[in-house]
């Protein structure tokens, strides 16, 4: 599966144009300095919103209740979030934020997707060697350390010194804490945040349903409501060959909640663009937006076919047909919200009323008025170099695996002997824990797909940049998309985690020594990778950092810090209630129940339970709640999350958005985005009607308990096998 693939998506939220007439008026009033009224927002721990909240719900989050939410949430670092269920370490995130495990520990002979898997036994926990969680720590304001530091710097300079700040704060803290520690930009640079993580990478398999019921209705179900999935997993963190003991954790609450309760989620949303200016905008309007879901588009087909090819490449296309599906429509519900005439008209009158504010006061005037033309002029800048950038630097010409890890390699190479503030961001002190594991995971290629998202890749290359192009033709020469990928994915060895270790462990001499043609070609094409990151960083990155830092200072000038930052994937909570919504004239119940799931089977894709389901039809009780909505202001980067109630106590688990939601990258409408959450009263009869996982129950059970919880299960017993 190409890593290219895995990137978290924008998340739910798709706003039709009907909402958006009442939205525009709503916007305005919220950039221009109006308190905000609906339950939305992703609210940092240092800035939550508590008395609103006590005026409205009588609910007082204490100190205690939000230093539990920190130390029991977790962060995985593929793009998903998890939560501590019980004091051994065990973990309930969701079933498609486990997919590396799923390919790593699947075969033609054992297929997780196909047929689930649990581990009744502490020795039967399969090793996810590919996953790494982090549980956060502490968190630091460090704003004007990093604002003293830049003052009066060019635009030009801004991101040079900025980021060289950033590495000492990060290198001195990791350091010092033995931490992975994390500098978070909020508000587009208003504030800075040190976040100080402990990471976890002994990460263990023990319960995973069948994708046929983890994602029942495919992509015709994806991001829609009423829902019947079980999209839930459990992994387990181990420390020196022990489960983890973890004592501050969600006990799971197996009544689940009803409509009407007040619910919060703890999460990492990924990214949304609330703040960005109008320029901003348009331009993932015009040119990004546009662009990548015709990629994905293509890309979609291609796999699609390649899964026609026969059962084994079915199963193989399995989970990067899903990443791909999920993103290509997030993206198509977001291009919707921005093609609407009313969003961006609501967002251009609020900037106006925003700037004529600043415009009021000279001294705001002086320090501010400025920014927003910077940025319109960093937009056009893009726009000039954004193909190569996006398809060199980013590495979208390049989908595969085998090349993403020799890029890795070829650059750690020249970076590592640099001091550490004057390496690329992801080679500092401080990212190459996480690196390194990610690169010496144990991994499972099928060269059959890599070859083919390869290829596909290349020639979106060529497509792009014209075969006159010198890049393009110092880089196929007389050979064709087919021919270069075939090879490179045929010859090379880098597969292998002990020849990336000793290319690793050899640096520059090792790597000026191989012979493996992937690394030969990341070395081809890295000079010119290089010079465009460059242009990139002082033409584009440099001036957007410096002047977003300023409308975030006019945006707390005119409005103080009563404004939630936008998403970064950094922990966040949100809160509202569980109720339905109305969809073409239709109100929606706010909960389905399992019995839906087998009155929607049909028996053919993507209706079809698996046969575990079918068979324990008979002991299950129709009327138990399986899905549920609530108003949980959420995007991607939050599937996993816990869904507390006020005792926080999980009531259930985050896996998708509806179709509305997926213009929350841009706005929340409290009339009809709904985060899609597994019921725990659902999760509960599953695990005992259909699975048999009295072990796991029990261990949930105890863990709810008052009582002190006994060891989780004997390290051996009956082999655990498949069900």
């Amino acid at each position: 599966m190409s890593t290219a693939l895995h990137v978290p998506p924008a998340g739910p939220n798709r706003a039709t144009s009907c909402r958006m007439a009442s939205f525009g008026t709503a916007l305005l009033l919220s950039v221009a300095a109006a308190p905000l009224h609906a339950d939305e927002g992703m609210w940092t721990l240092t800035d939550f919103p508590r008395e609103r909240i006590l005026r409205k719900y009588e609910f007082n989050a204490s100190d205690e209740w939000l230093k539990k939410v920190q130390l029991a949430s977790l962060r995985l670092a593929n793009g998903c979030s998890g939560a501590f269920v019980s004091p051994q370490g065990l973990v309930m995130s969701n079933h498609h934020c486990v997919s590396e495990c799923i390919v790593e520990q699947s075969s033609s002979q054992r297929d997780l997707n196909k047929n689930g898997y649990y581990a009744a036994t502490l020795a039967g926990e399969l090793k996810c060697s590919s996953l790494e969680l982090n549980q956060l720590i502490d968190i630091e304001d460090v704003t004007a350390k990093l604002q003293g530091v830049t003052r009066g710097v060019s635009d030009g300079e801004f991101g040079v010194v900025l980021r060289r700040e950033i590495s000492r704060l990060e290198t001195a803290c990791a350091t010092a804490t033995k931490l992975r520690c994390d500098v978070v930009t909020l508000y587009h640079g208003g504030k800075y945040h040190l976040y100080k993580y402990r990471r976890f990478s002994d990460v263990r398999l023990v319960f995973l349903p069948e994708t046929a019921t983890a994602r029942f209705g495919g992509d015709p179900d994806n991001f829609n409501y009423p829902r019947y999935s079980l999209d839930v997993s459990f992994v387990r963190v181990y420390e020196n060959g022990q489960p983890l003991k973890s004592p501050h954790y969600f006990p799971v609450n197996p009544v689940g909640v009803a409509p009407g309760e007040l619910v919060f989620a703890t999460g990492n949303p990924g990214t949304t663009q609330r703040l960005m200016t109008v320029a901003q905008l348009e331009f993932l309007r015009d040119v990004a937006n546009p662009e990548v879901i015709v990629y994905l588009a293509e890309l979609r087909g291609h796999i699609l076919e390649f899964a026609k090819l026969g059962a084994e490449q079915r199963r193989i296309a399995t989970e990067p047909l899903y990443g791909v599906e999920n993103w290509y429509k997030s993206l198509l519900g977001q291009q919707e919200t921005l093609v609407s005439r009313n969003f961006l008209s609501a967002k251009r009158s609020s900037e106006e009323a925003l700037r004529a504010q600043v415009a009021q006061n000279p001294d705001w005037q002086k320090r501010f008025g400025g920014a927003w033309d910077a940025l319109a002029r960093s937009q056009d800048e893009l726009r000039k170099i954004y193909k190569e950038h996006t398809l060199l630097e980013v590495g979208r010409a390049f989908n595969s695996t085998l090349f993403h890890y020799a890029r890795q390699l070829v650059r750690a190479a020249e970076e590592l002997p640099k001091p550490s503030d004057q390496r690329l961001t992801e080679y500092r002190d401080s990212a190459l824990p996480s690196l390194t594991h990610e690169l010496l995971a144990r991994s499972t290629l099928y060269p059959q797909l890599e070859a083919l998202t390869l290829t596909y890749s290349l020639g979106k290359l060529r497509e792009a940049l014209g075969p006159n192009h010198p890049f393009v033709k110092e880089v196929f020469g007389p050979y064709s998309p087919e021919e270069i990928a075939r090879n490179l994915i045929g010859s090379s060895r880098l597969s292998d985690v002990a020849v990336r270790k000793a290319l690793w462990d050899g640096g520059s001499k090792a790597i000026l020594a191989s012979t493996d043609p992937m690394i030969r070609f990341a070395k081809a094409v890295d000079a010119q990778s290089r010079m465009i990151r460059r242009q990139y960083q002082d033409s584009v990155e440099s001036v957007e950092k410096k002047n977003s830092e300023l409308v975030a200072q006019a945006l707390f000038a005119v409005q103080g810090t009563s404004v939630y930052p936008d998403a970064t994937f950094s922990l966040r909570v949100t809160y509202g209630t569980v109720r339905g919504y109305k969809d073409m004239g239709m109100e929606l119940s706010p909960i389905t129940l399992l019995g839906g799931a087998f009155e929607r089977h049909t028996g053919r894709e993507p209706f079809v339970l698996p046969a575990s389901w079918l068979a324990a039809k008979s002991r299950l009780k129709g009327s138990t709640p399986l899905n549920f909505v609530s108003a949980l202001d959420i995007v991607g980067g939050n599937s996993g999350s816990p869904v507390l109630n006020r005792d926080a106590q999980v009531v259930g688990t985050v896996f998708d958005g509806n179709l509305p939601s997926l213009g929350g990258a841009f706005f929340y409408d409290d009339t009809a985005n709904r985060a899609v959450a597994v019921h725990t009263s659902g999760l509960f009869e599953a695990l005992r009607g259909i699975y048999q996982a009295h072990p796991l129950v029990k261990e949930l059970q105890l863990a709810a308990s008052p009582a002190p919880s006994p060891p989780a299960r004997p390290a051996t017993a009956p082999p655990p096998g498949k069900r």
